[in-house]
């Protein structure tokens, strides 16, 4: 099975939440995060998610600026790999559950020729089983972000396999409350997760991860609990 990892922009928890999805996932587990902006700081997500989970990660393209791929590329003068060049790669991994985590928002360019997350996925589904789970805010705006994210998927004819609410604030106010119920009208809630989850170490982040989804839902969980 292959799970694409998106987000209805950039800074929702996405990486946190792959890393969440690859941590409760059963059997040989990979993340691949084709490819990685702001190298120049020393940003990383598939080492976070290493850090996080201890599971194999791979990371194929990796550019200085955290900006959007292809404008990364154009400004550090280099030219990166076609969209379509990943597909083998991802669909010939050898294990169990490989979670492909995207880059910013599912239609930023992550190649020169206008290729995006969302072509990805579908070349992926063309030659294997894949399903999409869409990262999404608590606050205001998400319904909206969401509802696009969400039917540009399934117009390409594929497989929404739910929401998970990246960054779930401490206090919640009115907005998110609500938000909460009405984003499970698009798609099924997977999961909860509290902000501040990355700040865990790999013991702490495994043994929590859990709850965040059979909580879904229901009461929120704390970084503590």
């Amino acid at each position: 099975m292959i799970t694409v990892v998106t987000g209805t922009s950039t800074g929702v928890g996405k990486t946190v939440a792959t890393a969440a999805l690859a941590a409760t996932a059963t059997g040989s587990v990979a993340v691949v995060k084709p490819l990685q902006t702001g190298a120049r700081d020393g940003d990383s997500d598939a080492r976070e998610i290493a850090r996080l989970t201890g599971v194999e990660t791979f990371e194929w393209t990796v550019l200085d600026e955290p900006l959007a791929p292809d404008t990364a590329a154009r400004l550090q003068r280099v030219e990166i790999a076609p969209v379509a060049s990943y597909v083998s790669r991802i669909a010939e991994l050898p294990h169990d559950h490989v979670f492909v985590e995207g880059a910013g928002g599912l239609l930023v360019r992550l190649d020169g020729a206008g290729g995006t997350l969302l072509d990805l996925a579908g070349a992926l589904d063309a030659v294997a089983d894949v399903e999409v789970v869409v990262v999404v805010a608590a606050g205001l705006g998400t319904l909206n972000h969401t509802e696009l994210t969400v039917d540009a998927l399934r117009a390409r004819g594929l497989t929404v396999r739910g929401l998970v609410v990246g960054a779930w604030p401490a206090e919640p106010g009115l907005a998110e409350r609500c938000n909460l119920e009405d984003l499970q009208r698009l798609a099924p809630l997977l999961a909860v997760i509290p902000a501040g989850a990355g700040t865990l170490d790999r013991a702490a982040f495994t043994a929590v991860a859990p709850g965040w989804f059979s909580a879904a839902g229901g009461p929120r969980r704390t970084t503590s609990s």
